[in-house]
């Protein structure tokens, strides 16, 4: 049974943006950092997601810790500098960012791709991760410090068949932590990722409810069970806090030791759909 991390403090006085914090892994990481005393400014694309998010942040906040919402598509380079603005307002500093939007349109055979589809989930999980760093870093290079953690995924790592443009997309926001790591710890910028594996949220209910794929999920992991926001959380809080200031490119997966073996295989939802042939390549 996990049993999590007690929150004990050590980011008081922290500021920390959190993409994507309206709900799953950007809300368990937001839910985290409020506890151990940051203010924290969550920001995503569905307002009345944001509020319910934010109202929930307060219950039983430490006193003192300021928490905000601000509507932004990260995509849109506008929006994302009103983020950054709004999340350093207190102090006019910013000290980490969680770049946690992303998501999928695309599943199923590539030879059967939409190709819209495929570019508005390159664009939402690596033009939206380097819009984010983008901001982010202008801020905390001027004051020599400062951590971005990226979320990708096993599937940046591990192949995941017929998942179309996320693992590509998580593999380049691999690419790009890596890259953002190399040029900015000359002003003390820390950058890395976290891929997590499958967590238990409801974007992801319809495997973890039970079934092959779930099965296929249990059998390809030494720690044989589904992973919380709690923990992709407590890394995530690891990775901005003091305890790491000399850790910085890596892409650390927090899987349950998944990323040993293969990614899943999601045979058994996708063949009913798209038919044996389409998902061996073969078409009309």
């Amino acid at each position: 049974m996990n049993k999590g991390i007690v929150p004990s403090g050590g980011l008081e006085g922290f500021n920390v943006l959190v993409t994507g914090g309206g709900s799953g892994i950007g809300l368990g990481c937001a839910r985290r950092f409020v506890a151990d005393g940051a203010n924290v400014t969550i920001c995503g694309r569905t307002e009345e997601r944001l509020v319910e998010a934010a109202a929930s942040l307060r219950t039983g906040a430490p006193t003192g810790v300021a928490i905000d919402h601000v509507v932004a598509d990260v995509t849109n380079e506008d929006d994302v500098v009103a983020a950054i603005a709004a999340a350093s307002k207190s102090t006019g500093t910013l000290d980490a960012v969680i770049a946690c939007a992303g998501g999928s349109e695309t599943i199923g055979p590539l030879v059967s791709m939409d190709v819209e589809a495929w570019r508005r989930t390159i664009d939402l999980n690596i033009t939206g991760t380097m819009l984010t760093i983008k901001h982010a870093a202008r801020s905390m290079a001027r004051e020599g410090s400062g951590s971005i953690v990226t979320i990708s995924s096993i599937a940046a790592s591990n192949v995941h068949s017929w998942f179309g443009a996320y693992g590509v997309g998580k593999a380049g926001i691999d690419h790009l932590t890596m890259l953002a790591a190399d040029e900015l710890g000359a002003s003390g910028v820390r950058v890395n990722a976290i891929r997590p594996g499958i967590v238990d949220t409801e974007l992801i209910a319809f495997v973890t409810a039970g079934g092959e794929v779930l099965d296929d999920y249990l059998a390809c992991m030494p720690i044989s069970r589904v992973g919380t926001v709690e923990d992709i959380a407590a890394m995530a809080r690891f990775l901005i806090g003091n305890e790491s200031t000399w850790i910085t490119g890596q892409c650390i997966g927090v899987d349950g030791g998944h990323s040993l073996r293969r990614g899943p295989d999601y045979r058994s939802l996708l063949e009913p759909v798209f038919g044996a042939e389409a998902l061996r390549g073969v078409v009309d």
